[in-house]
C-alpha cells in the first residue's frame, strides 16, 4: 500500500506540484487583478525585501524563475499564492511563517502587474549620499581598544539594518552598528583595520575597528539594490581602493578605500554569452580581489561574464572579459588563491577562473543551482585538494579537484558527489585545521531539515553525514521558522558558529559548537540579535580562509 502522507508533507507535496507546474504553461491568460497605489507600493517593498535577489528587479529571473506578467497572468492568484506560501524543494523558501496571508495575497496580485522600472542612479545621485563621518586625519593612529580583532565577528542583523560585532573569545556583543538594510556581506581591508559592509539597499558602511568603540567613519549608497563589496589586496595597493557592485542600476563603483569617495562608475549592461542577446539588467554578484594582479574580479550575473578589472590606472582602465555561463552568482578561491571557483547557478556549472593567466581554465558541470557561498577547501583522501559546493536545487554536495600540478587527473573535474539532506542549501564550510565539513539547508521547505545542519567526516567521506538539530540546541526560542544558516569558524578553527534565523519579531540565536567534538559550547542570545544571518570572522575573511 502507498505510504500515507502527514498533513505537513502532503502540503509540501502539493507545493512541489505547484512549483513544477507554475511555469509550464498551464492555465489561462487573464488581465492583472486591480490594485490601488497603497497596496501596490506595499507589495513592491515586500518583493524588494524578499524576492528581487533571486528573481530580479525587472522579474526576468536568475537564481529564481522569471516572474513577468506574460507568465504569471496565465496562472492567477491560486497558483501564485500556493507557490509563495509553501515554496518548493528546489530552493524556493516556505514563506508561510514569514509572510501573513494578506501579504502573500498582495504579492500574488503584484506579480501579475507590469514590473515598475526603477530610476537610474548616477554619479550625482551617488555623491549626494556620500558622507565622511570622521575624516582619516582624525582617526586613531593605532588600535585604541583591547579587542582581539582577528577573532571578532561581524554578524548581519538582517531585518534590523544593523551589524553586531561579537567578540569571538567572550561571545559578548561589543557593539551594534547601524547599516543599510539586510547587509549581504562583510569584507575586511587587507590590514584588518577597516570593515566594509553592504546592504541590499546598496548602502555601504565603512567601520574603523581601531576606534575605542568601533563605528562608522564613512558611508555611501551606490544604487537602489546591491550585494557585493571588496577592497584592493594586491601588494602596494593594500587598503587603497574599495569597489561596490550594484544590482540596480547594473554597474560597479570604484571608491577610495579610506573615505568611500566615488571615483568611477562602470555599467555592466550588454549581451549574454550564450544567445548574444542584449540584457537590460546584468547584475553584479560576487566580487573578489586578486592576489596575482591589481585586479578586481567581478561576476556579472545575467550575461555570464567575469570581468577582471585592472585598477592600477583608472584613467586608462583595462578590463579582461572572460566568458563563462549565466547566471553567475557566488564563489571563492581554491586553497592556493590562484583559481576563482564561481557558480553559474541556473546553468548548473562552476567556472574555474585562472587569476594569474586572466582566463577561463574550465567549465565544470555540477548539480542543480550550485550556491557555495565561498565554498570549502580541503584534501580528499583519494583525490587530493578539492573545492566543494552544495546546491539550492538538489541534495548533492560536489567536490572538484583543484591541483593541476600534483593531481592532474583530478583537476577541474567532479571527483566525488556526496548526498546531503536536500535542496535549499546556501553555505558550505570547513577550515584548514578541521576534519569536518558543514552544510546548511535553510531554504528547504521541510522544517526539520531547515532547522538542522549536516556534518561530514573529511577523513572518511564514505561515512554518512550526521544531522545536528542546531535550532533545538538553541533552547526555547518560542515560535518561528528558526532557519539554521551559514557555518562560520573562529580564527583558529576550533569553533564553528551557526545563525538560528527567526522572524523579525521573534527570538533568534547564535549557536557555537566545539568543532572537534561537535558538542554545544555556547548559545548566544540577546534581544538585539534580530534576524542574524551572515557571520564573518575578521581573520578568515581578511585572508580568504575557507
Amino acid at each position: 500500500m502507498p505510504r500515507r502522507l502527514s498533513p505537513k508533507h502532503a502540503m509540501l507535496a502539493m507545493a512541489g506540484f505547484f512549483a513544477a507546474t507554475l511555469f509550464a504553461g498551464v492555465g489561462h491568460t487573464a488581465a492583472p487583478p486591480p490594485m490601488d497605489e497603497k497596496d501596490f507600493n506595499t507589495a513592491k517593498q515586500i518583493y524588494f525585501e524578499r524576492c528581487a535577489g533571486c528573481h530580479g528587479v525587472l522579474r526576468k529571473g536568475a537564481t529564481g524563475k522569471p516572474l513577468t506578467p506574460d507568465i504569471t497572468q496565465q496562472h492567477g492568484n491560486d497558483y501564485l499564492t500556493n507557490f509563495i506560501t509553501y515554496g518548493s524543494p528546489n530552493g524556493m523558501p516556505n514563506w508561510s511563517e514569514t509572510l501573513t496571508k494578506e501579504q502573500v495575497a498582495l504579492l500574488a496580485n503584484y506579480l501579475q502587474q507590469p514590473p515598475p522600472l526603477p530610476p537610474e542612479f548616477g554619479m550625482k545621485d551617488i555623491k549626494g549620499t556620500w558622507k565622511v563621518i570622521i575624516p582619516p586625519e582624525k582617526r586613531p593612529t593605532k588600535q585604541m581598544n583591547k579587542l582581539d580583532l582577528e577573532n571578532l565577528f561581524s554578524v548581519t542583523l538582517r531585518d534590523a539594518g544593523e551589524v553586531a560585532l561579537i567578540d569571538g573569545n567572550s561571545k559578548e556583543i561589543v557593539t551594534i552598528i547601524k547599516t543599510g538594510y539586510a547587509v549581504h556581506i562583510s569584507r575586511l581591508s587587507d590590514s584588518g583595520r577597516y570593515l566594509y559592509v553592504i546592504g541590499r539597499d546598496a548602502k555601504i558602511n565603512l567601520i574603523d575597528l581601531w576606534m575605542e568603540k568601533p563605528d562608522n567613519v564613512a558611508e555611501i549608497k551606490i544604487g537602489m539594490e546591491a550585494r557585493s563589496v571588496e577592497t584592493s589586496k594586491y601588494k602596494g595597493w593594500e587598503d587603497k581602493l574599495a569597489i561596490g557592485g550594484s544590482y540596480w542600476p547594473p554597474h560597479f563603483v570604484i571608491m577610495k578605500g579610506d573615505t568611500l569617495e566615488p571615483i568611477k562608475i562602470v555599467s555592466t549592461r550588454g549581451t549574454t554569452v550564450d544567445t548574444q542577446d542584449y540584457h537590460p539588467e546584468p547584475r553584479v554578484a560576487a566580487i573578489v580581489a586578486s592576489h596575482e594582479h591589481p585586479d578586481f574580479i567581478i561576476n556579472v550575473k545575467e550575461t555570464g561574464k567575469v570581468l577582471m578589472v585592472d585598477y592600477s590606472d583608472l584613467n586608462n582602465m583595462n578590463i579582461t572579459t572572460v566568458e563563462a555561463a549565466p547566471f553567475l552568482h557566488d564563489g571563492g578561491w581554491d586553497s592556493t588563491h590562484r583559481y576563482f571557483m564561481t557558480a553559474a547557478n541556473k546553468s548548473n556549472k562552476v567556472a574555474v577562473i585562472d587569476s594569474k593567466e586572466r582566463k577561463l581554465a574550465k567549465m565544470v558541470d555540477v548539480g542543480g543551482i550550485p550556491h557555495p557561498g565561498r565554498g570549502a577547501n580541503f584534501v580528499d583522501p583519494k583525490f587530493g585538494p578539492v573545492w566543494a559546493t552544495s546546491h539550492l536545487g538538489d541534495e548533492s554536495i560536489v567536490l572538484i579537484g583543484t591541483d593541476p600540478a600534483k593531481h592532474p587527473e583530478s583537476a577541474w573535474k567532479v571527483v566525488r558527489t556526496l548526498k546531503g539532506q536536500g535542496g535549499g542549501s546556501l553555505f558550505i564550510k570547513t577550515h584548514p585545521k578541521s576534519k569536518n565539513l558543514w552544510v546548511d539547508t535553510p531554504l528547504n521547505p521541510d522544517g526539520d531539515t531547515s532547522q538542522s545542519i549536516a556534518v561530514y567526516d573529511l577523513t572518511n567521506l564514505e561515512k554518512p553525514f550526521e544531522v545536528l538539530p542546531i535550532a533545538k540546541m538553541a533552547g526555547d526560542l518560542g515560535e518561528g521558522v528558526k532557519r539554521v544558516v551559514q557555518p562560520e569558524y573562529n580564527k583558529d578553527g576550533s569553533e564553528v558558529w551557526f545563525s538560528v534565523w527567526n522572524g523579525k519579531t521573534q527570538k533568534s540565536a547564535i549557536v557555537v559548537l566545539d568543532d572537534k567534538t561537535r558538542k554545544l559550547k555556547k548559545v548566544i542570545t540577546d534581544p538585539r540579535l534580530i534576524t542574524p544571518t551572515g557571520k564573518f570572522n575578521v581573520l578568515n575573511t581578511m585572508r580568504d580562509i575557507y
